[in-house]
């Protein structure tokens, strides 16, 4: 019975979703671990600023050509071509892992001949004790960049095949590295362990998926075959690696920008945003990187009835998710920092200007988790140029806003400036997509939209109800205390919403009670 549980639930988009979103909450509920360490040990300082500060240059190299240019081109020529033929698609998935192999070692190797100069660029406010700390981490991350590579290409195979087990497990085990970093590795060779922590983690991200691959066909073969299908993923590539070059900019100036304001500034928005991507790699991302192949063989198929309706479906079902989430974080953000981080050397300065940046990127975290749905829409119909151009546009608007509100809010500003970018890159990728998908039900999506948008109001208005009648019952100077109150306003709030939806009929609370349903017939007897 088990066997065939796992069967159902490892080889299709919904039970896909089910196991990319559960080991997405291990995986972040590691990631908090592995931040309140970081807190704890660090606080929000100088300290902690050269640690976030040593990820731009690893991150901009393999965010800006592996992650998602890579994947966005990769999976839908290779699904095509193992179709086709499956010796092709293998040879397909070696030559572009043994070509960015090769390009991403020359990129490391220039940049970590240059990382002192690189480092002054990016971040222009550290002293010279900060700046000499950040070239030796930075330059060990480089390392990690190589593990990305390999990794990324062989979960886009597995997510072809719509294996979904290992390629989920692995960001649980990078976190994993970093913790073993943080607690064992920074008490032997300082600093520089945390960056050993994450090559370790980087590395264990890789073999964790090695055995599945080659259980169900990969072998991995120092070929590199120059052929027309490799040349197509290149060519989908150039203006998707544009968009995330722009987007890596961005995080450099907004690096930059943070550099110049009190200490600790870089590492209270980083907390912020890793915080805030919880809810968005749990429910948004988990669901796009299942339904991307389904999108693929619908537009393959040239099915676009069922493309349209899997897309407007997963459109309302992440808004009926994420709108009370946003809602309800930035109604318990202070709740939720001093229960998360609020230990050791974080101090209550520290998680007031965390909580308060939380709130400015909470506001967009709905919009957050509608972008990667609908940019791999585009990406299903072999558009990549359309994201592309606009995240130049929301990149911009991130930028001159980000500039102005930080002059006059500091680092909370910078995380206003964030959420307004990321709401204009969802609006317009939504408008243009649109235009050009057919059977598309505009109406159903905006009816749901209002909806959901007036119950995550009310429910968020509940929660501060109940924050202000709690305060006075319990003690607010103990953990105990803080999580009280939050965990009751928040339950509180989400009850609401769950019965106001019911009360307006919301058709995603059938979706999401069918799915429960299923998924209980499913584990009773391994039956769909």
């Amino acid at each position: 019975m088990l066997k065939k549980v796992w069967q159902k639930l490892n080889n299709s988009v919904a039970g896909g979703a089910v196991i990319i979103a559960f080991f997405s909450l291990l995986a972040k509920l590691l990631a908090l671990v592995r931040e309140r360490l970081i807190a704890v040990n660090f606080g929000a300082s100088a300290v902690s600023d050269v640690y976030y500060a040593s990820f731009r240059l690893s991150d901009m190299i393999f965010n800006t050509l592996v992650l998602g240019a890579l994947t966005s081109a990769f999976i839908p020529i290779f699904q095509k071509t193992w179709h086709k033929d499956k010796n092709s698609g293998l040879n397909l998935a070696n030559s572009v892992i043994n070509l960015f192999l090769i390009i991403i070692g020359v990129f490391i190797i220039i940049a970590a001949i240059f990382t002192p100069q690189i480092t002054k660029i990016i971040t222009p406010g550290f002293n010279a004790w900060q700046l000499a700390q950040t070239i030796i981490l930075s330059r060990i991350m480089l390392l990690a960049t190589l593990f990305f590579v390999f990794s990324n290409v062989l979960g886009g195979v597995l997510n072809s095949w719509k294996r979904f087990f290992s390629f989920s497990l692995a960001a649980s085990f990078y976190n994993i590295g970093i913790i073993i970093g943080v607690v064992y590795f920074y008490p032997k060779f300082g600093l520089a362990g945390l960056a050993w922590g994450v090559v370790l983690g980087a590395a264990m991200h890789l073999l964790v998926q090695i055995p599945e691959a080659k259980r169900y066909g990969f072998r991995y073969k120092l070929k590199l075959i120059f052929d027309d299908n490799l040349k197509k993923v290149l060519k989908l590539m150039v203006p998707r690696t544009l968009g995330l070059a722009a987007g890596q900019l961005n995080l450099v100036l907004i690096t930059m920008m943070a550099s110049h304001l009190n200490a600790g500034s870089i590492a209270v928005f980083n907390l912020a945003n890793n915080m805030q991507s919880l809810p968005v790699s749990l429910f948004a991302v988990s669901l796009a990187i299942a339904v991307f192949p389904t999108f693929s063989q619908a537009i393959l198929e040239k099915n676009h009835l069922l493309f349209a309706t899997h897309l407007s479906q997963n459109i309302r079902r992440l808004l009926f998710l994420l709108l009370p989430i946003s809602v309800l974080i930035v109604v318990l953000r202070a709740q939720l920092v001093r229960v998360i981080l609020g230990a050791g050397n974080f101090t209550w300065e520290n998680a007031y200007a965390t909580a308060q940046t939380w709130g400015g990127v909470a506001i967009s975290i709905f919009a957050q988790g509608l972008i990667p749905l609908l940019a791999r829409s585009f990406y299903a119909l072999e558009d990549t140029k359309t994201p592309t151009k606009i995240a130049f546009i929301s990149i911009i608007v991130n930028i001159v806003s980000a500039y102005y509100l930080a002059n006059i809010f500091g680092v909370i500003g910078l995380a206003m400036a964030f959420s307004i970018s990321s709401i204009i890159n969802m609006l317009l990728l939504y408008l243009v997509l649109y235009t050009r998908v057919e059977f598309m039900d505009n109406n159903k999506i905006f009816n749901s939209l209002l909806k959901i948008t007036f119950n995550s109001l009310v429910a968020g208005f509940v929660a501060n109800r109940v924050l202000y009648f709690v305060a006075p019952l319990v003690n607010m100077h103990t953990f105990a205390g803080i999580f009280l109150q939050g965990l009751l306003a928040g339950l509180l709030g989400l009850l609401i919403y769950l019965i106001l939806s019911i009360l307006f009929k919301l058709e995603e609370v059938a979706i999401v009670k069918q799915k429960l349903l299923q998924s209980w017939r499913l584990l009773k007897n391994g039956k769909n």
